[in-house]
Parts: C-alpha cells; structure tokens; sequence
C-alpha cells in the first residue's frame, strides 16, 4: 500500500526531537540557534519569527549540501549548531529536521505544531522578508 503524508510525518517524528514553543522561545534567547522556515517565501513574509531564514521545504537538500551550487551559506555549515526548523503547523518541519538528520545534522529539531502553536502561545512574529 502506497504511503500518505501522514506516514511520511509520523515516521519523520519518530527520528527527531520536537521543541514546544515555549522551550523554543527560551533557546532562542538563550543560546545560538539557526532559525529556518521551511514555507515558501509567501508564507514566509506574511509573517514569520523574528531572526529566522526562509529556505523552503523544496530547496532544502540543496541548501544544506556544502558541495553544490545552490548551498545556502549558512545553513550548509551549520551541521555542528543547533538547528530549529518550523512551517505552519509542524509537518514539513519535521520531515525537514529528518532529512537534515540523515544529512549529518546531529542538532537538528522541529518546533512542535509550528507557528500555530508559537502564536498559541502569545509569541511575536514579524512580517517582511
């Protein structure tokens, strides 16, 4: 039987460690942590948090890799750093935190429920790009 989204979520999630808005909120004050939202750049700039880069879910394998053209400069350095990944609601961050883990990402998480649940919580967002 062929795999829905929510096998490829629930998989995802049984490899990698989601942080809740409030533990994300407070490691973002507290210590460096490369922020990426995995939604396109429409989303992205109609509100997004503070500080992170928009590097979409589609571009993400290519970003990440040191070796090809398309590397973004800060993320495909980044395999030692803590990485937090979010989209709206949590899926595609989680499958973005999986593949970023198979790519030798040791640090790399999810934000649990995604900018749903940051904004839940009371948690700014900015708008722009």
């Amino acid at each position: 039987m062929a795999k829905q989204l929510g096998c490829f979520i629930k998989e995802a999630r049984s490899h990698i460690e989601e942080w809740d808005a409030e533990t994300a909120h407070e490691k973002l004050a507290g210590e460096p942590v490369l922020l990426v939202d995995v939604r396109e750049a429409d989303e992205f700039a109609s509100g997004h948090i503070a500080q992170a880069v928009n590097i979409p879910r589609g571009v993400l394998e290519a970003a990440a890799d040191v070796t090809t053209p398309h590397r973004h400069p800060i993320l495909s350095k980044a395999q030692d750093r803590n990485v937090l990944l979010y989209c709206q609601s949590g899926g595609r961050s989680a499958m973005a935190a999986w593949t970023l883990r198979q790519m030798g990402f040791g640090h790399a998480y999810s934000l649990a429920g995604g900018l749903e649940c940051w904004q839940a919580e009371g948690f700014d967002l900015v708008t722009g790009s």
